[in-house]
C-alpha cells in the first residue's frame, strides 16, 4: 500500500495535498465537536475562507452536518474518518518520525497519534486504541498476566480495549503497584476491573495503601491477598503505565509541601511506578510501595508506556534513560514533536 501511495503522491502531488487538508479538517472537527468554523480556522491555521469551502464540499459529501452549535461529523463522517487513518498516517510523515523518535529515545518502537492531548483530549481515545492493537500484536495466545498502573491516561485506555483481546487469550489485569492517594476511578485496581470488564478478561484488586512504613510493610506482604497478587505480578508477560509530570503527580497524591519542595530543588521533571527522576534519568525520590520496580520490567517480554502532550515531554524523554530497551512508547505529536525538536537543538 506505501509504494502505491508514494506513487499517486509522485504524479499528482496536488491530489494528495487535497486529501491531507480534508483529512485533517474532518479529524478536528471529531477532537472538537461541535466547532464553528472560525475556532477550526485557528486550530488549523488556515483561512476562514479555505475552511468554509472544505467544510461545504465535506457537508455536500454527507459527511459533516452543520447548526448553530458547530459542525459535528456524520456517522458516514466518523466511519470514512477512521477508514483514512493509517492510510493519512503515512502521508502526514509520522511513521518516519516514530522510526527518528525510537532512534532518539533508545526504545524498541514509537507509536504516535495524530494531535496534541493537552489541547485535544480525544487524542487520549485515539492512544487507547493503540494500545489495543499493540497488545493484540504483542500478547501471545495462552494465559497472560498484564500488570497494569493507574491514573487519567490508563483509565482512558481501559475504555478503548475490546474483547478482540481475549481471542485465544487468557487475560488477567493485576495492579502493577499499590493504590495511590487519588481519585478512585483512576486508580490501578479500578483500572484493571474495567480492562477485564472490556476484554472479557478477569482481574484481581491489590488492598494496600499509597506508602507504607517499613514497620507495616512486612506484615502486608504476608496476607494471603496481597501473595497471590505479586505472585500474579512475578508472572507478567505485559505491563501497561504511563508516565507523569513530577511535581503534577506529587500534588495529586497530596505529597508533603516539603517534599514537593525538595523535588524542585532536586530538579525532578518525571514520575512513573513511584520513582521520580530528573531530566538525565537519575532518581532524586522513590516511593516505597508494594508491587512492581522498575528493574522488574527487563524481564518482561511487552512494556507500553503510553503518554502524550507538550507538557509531557521531557518527563517522557527523562524516563527513557531508565526504561528496558523493549519498550514500546505510543504518545501523541504534541510530545514527539517536542522531544525531537531538544534532539536537534
Amino acid at each position: 500500500m506505501r509504494d502505491e501511495l508514494s506513487a499517486i503522491e509522485a504524479v499528482a502531488p496536488d491530489f494528495v495535498e487535497i486529501i491531507k487538508k480534508r483529512y485533517q479538517v474532518l479529524q478536528h472537527i471529531d477532537w472538537a465537536a461541535p466547532v464553528g468554523r472560525r475556532t477550526l480556522a485557528l486550530q488549523l491555521q488556515m483561512s476562514e475562507r479555505v475552511i468554509r469551502t472544505e467544510t461545504d464540499f465535506l457537508k455536500a459529501q454527507g459527511l459533516l452536518n452543520s447548526s448553530k452549535s458547530g459542525m459535528v461529523l456524520t456517522v458516514k463522517g466518523s466511519e470514512t474518518l477512521e477508514q483514512l487513518r493509517q492510510v493519512m498516517d503515512q502521508f502526514l510523515g509520522l511513521r518516519q518520525t516514530e522510526r527518528e523518535l525510537s532512534r532518539v529515545l533508545g526504545i524498541e518502537h514509537c507509536l504516535i497519534v495524530s494531535g496534541n492531548s493537552d489541547e485535544q483530549p480525544k487524542v487520549l481515545t485515539e492512544m487507547g486504541k493503540f494500545v489495543n492493537s499493540t497488545l493484540q500484536l504483542l500478547l501471545p495466545q495462552g494465559q497472560s498476566v498484564v500488570a497494569v498502573m493507574g491514573g487519567t491516561t490508563m483509565a482512558k485506555a481501559a475504555q478503548e480495549l475490546s474483547t478482540d483481546l481475549s481471542k485465544e487469550r487468557n487475560l488477567i489485569f493485576v495492579p502493577a503497584r499499590g493504590g495511590i492517594g487519588e481519585s478512585v476511578d483512576i486508580q490501578a485496581n479500578a483500572v484493571c476491573a474495567e480492562m477485564a470488564k472490556r476484554t472479557g478478561g478477569k482481574h484481581r484488586a491489590l488492598y494496600v495503601p499509597e506508602q507504607v512504613s517499613e514497620k507495616t510493610y512486612a506484615p502486608l506482604l504476608e496476607e494471603p491477598s496481597v501473595q497471590e497478587v505479586l505472585q500474579l505480578i512475578e508472572r507478567s508477560r505485559g505491563v501497561l503505565h504511563s508516565i507523569g509530570e513530577a511535581v503534577t503527580m506529587a500534588e495529586r497524591r497530596d505529597m508533603s509541601a516539603d517534599t514537593i519542595a525538595m523535588l524542585k530543588e532536586r530538579r525532578a521533571v518525571g514520575e512513573a511506578f513511584g520513582y521520580f527522576f530528573n531530566e538525565h534519568g537519575e532518581v532524586v525520590y522513590k516511593i516505597p510501595r508494594i508491587g512492581l520496580q522498575i528493574r522488574d520490567l527487563l524481564k518482561i517480554p511487552c512494556v507500553l508506556a503510553v503518554a502524550g502532550g507538550q507538557s509531557k515531554a521531557m518527563a517522557i524523554k527523562a524516563y527513557m534513560h531508565l526504561a528496558p530497551k523493549q519498550t514500546w512508547l505510543i504518545t501523541d505529536e504534541g510530545a514527539a514533536n517536542m522531544i525531537l525538536q531538544g534532539a536537534t537543538l
